[in-house]
């Protein structure tokens, strides 16, 4: 709960302040995508005169960028932030200082950072400096968007996500078809929305073999915002003629590779641009925990899991998912399809719906861990 009177001013700012943090999700590297307004009344009604987003690549900060744009004007201004201004030196100096030195009188944030160089320090520090602070406004709304950092933060791994397009008897696929079309091209085209937004996308050797996919955003104005493209392939057995070793040296591209594969086949595949990321493995299967924190390691916060019944399925054995998108088509596959392991009729316990949509004649129904 917020902890100082608020106002319809404050929760309209807070709101648009979290719009503009979505503008760069997936860009940020390991930093997270914060929106800061900085707005200003002077008698006649408030006014935003500095705005800014955590900048691609994660440098520089909302608040600073919004500081810089709103100048003098921030003095006795309020500042509209969507996770916890930070409160550590690291490149630059902290936000939190940067706020106090801007002599802002009052600062309104959403989301609390469990980074324990930060959490609860930043705040501390206004309020030491005589700024009026109020903290947790509509905090779920924008925890939702920094999930993949609070997620890596907390858990030492990617938040994860996994996409499933159901027909409408739940079937994700025909066995011996490769890639069946499920849905919609409006569904589709949400999909690629979903991709310019993630780190990451993961499948399985068992997709790219079938499908020979791409995996790229191919949204006119959006293709530069392609998220790197991971394989569980344990035994690398993708093809170095196959679309995705192909383009490795346009979009990133990484493989999984036990160590005892073959060595003309990692040269192979290097030569080509790919990157062999080494795993373990556990009862014959990648060891997928460990696999994450690797992932986190480099920086990694949002891994969109778009792979078959198979890949789905381990996810979910290791509950190591915790965001699903679920899209249903209009037509039925009938005998021979490959059941989904997870649908609208069997959601884990543990995952409450957050969202629910139509896009053409398609409907798509989302689900958060709690």
């Amino acid at each position: 709960m917020p902890s100082a009177p608020i106002s319809a001013h404050d929760r309209r700012f807070m709101a648009a302040a979290v719009r503009l943090s979505r503008r760069h999700l997936g860009l940020t590297g390991a930093n997270p995508s914060v929106g800061c307004l900085i707005v200003r009344d002077d008698g006649e009604g408030p006014y935003i005169v500095g705005r800014a987003v955590t900048a691609i690549g994660g440098r520089p900060h909302a608040e600073s960028q919004a500081l810089e744009e709103a100048g003098e004007l921030a003095r006795g201004a309020t500042a509209y932030v969507t996770l916890e201004p930070c409160a550590h030196h690291g490149r630059t100096p902290p936000c939190s200082l940067a706020l106090i030195a801007a002599g802002v009188a009052r600062v309104v944030g959403a989301a609390s950072d469990p980074d324990l160089r930060v959490s609860g320090k930043g705040y501390s520090m206004l309020r030491a400096a005589g700024i009026e602070v109020v903290e947790g406004l509509l905090a779920a709304v924008a925890a939702d968007l920094l999930a993949g950092y609070l997620t890596r933060s907390t858990k030492k791994r990617p938040e994860v996500t996994l996409k499933v397009a159901l027909s409408a008897d739940m079937k994700i696929g025909r066995e011996g078809q490769g890639q069946v079309r499920i849905t919609e091209e409006i569904a589709r085209r949400q999909v690629h929305m979903m991709r310019a937004e993630a780190d990451a996308i993961l499948i399985g050797i068992g997709t790219a073999l079938a499908d020979d996919p791409l995996l790229t955003i191919r949204l006119p104005g959006l293709e530069a915002r392609s998220p790197a493209r991971i394989v569980l392939d344990r035994y690398l057995r993708l093809p170095p003629d196959s679309v995705l070793v192909s383009t490795a040296r346009e979009v990133p591209l990484l493989v999984t590779a036990a160590q005892d594969v073959d060595s003309e086949r990692r040269a192979a595949l290097a030569a080509a641009g790919v990157e062999l990321i080494g795993v373990e493995a556990f009862d014959g299967h990648i060891a997928l925990p460990e696999l994450l924190e690797d992932l986190a390691a480099r920086g990694i916060s949002t891994l969109m899991v778009e792979g078959g019944a198979f890949t789905a399925r381990e996810f979910l054995t290791e509950d190591l998912v915790d965001r699903l998108c679920l899209f249903v088509g209009r037509g039925k596959i009938g005998d021979g399809g490959i059941a989904s392991p997870v649908d609208l009729d069997h959601i884990p316990s543990g995952f409450a719906k957050r969202r629910e949509a139509r896009f053409g004649d398609d409907l798509y129904f989302e689900y958060v861990r709690a």
